[in-house]
């Protein structure tokens, strides 16, 4: 399984520099998992950058895989792995997600840059 963090889909969605190295996970929607707090960040800063209706066609693209609600389990998962691993809460909450259904973790989010299970790659400045 594959789980894109918040920046690895803002950045396919900007077709940043990045963008290719998020692609083929991204594509692969039957591997994809998509943690509830990935749609709130997305459509959150794509509302803010580019409106509505560009903030849902992402939205959209994200339900192509599995999507991960966040439950009471899950919930206390994400608090040990923030105390674990100092993560704040939406990484934190991503982690727990990643891990409970063993999935690889794709980001340019440099919190995960050392963290076991995650491909990191650094993002451009």
């Amino acid at each position: 399984m594959n789980l894109i963090d918040s920046s690895g889909w803002l950045e396919y969605f900007a077709d940043g520099p990045n963008a290719s190295f998020f692609a083929a996970p991204i594509k692969r929607t039957k591997q994809l998992i998509v943690p509830s707090v990935c749609i709130y960040e997305v459509f959150k800063r794509m509302h803010h950058q580019r409106g509505e209706g560009v903030a849902l066609q992402a939205i959209s693209i994200m339900h192509e895989g599995q999507i991960i609600e966040m439950d009471a389990e899950l919930a206390l998962l994400a608090a040990k792995f923030s105390l674990e691993l100092k993560l704040p809460m939406a990484d934190s909450m991503i982690y727990a997600t990643g891990y409970a259904n063993n999935a690889v973790i794709w980001t340019q989010d440099d919190d995960f840059a050392a963290i076991p299970g995650v491909r990191y790659i650094a993002k451009h400045k």
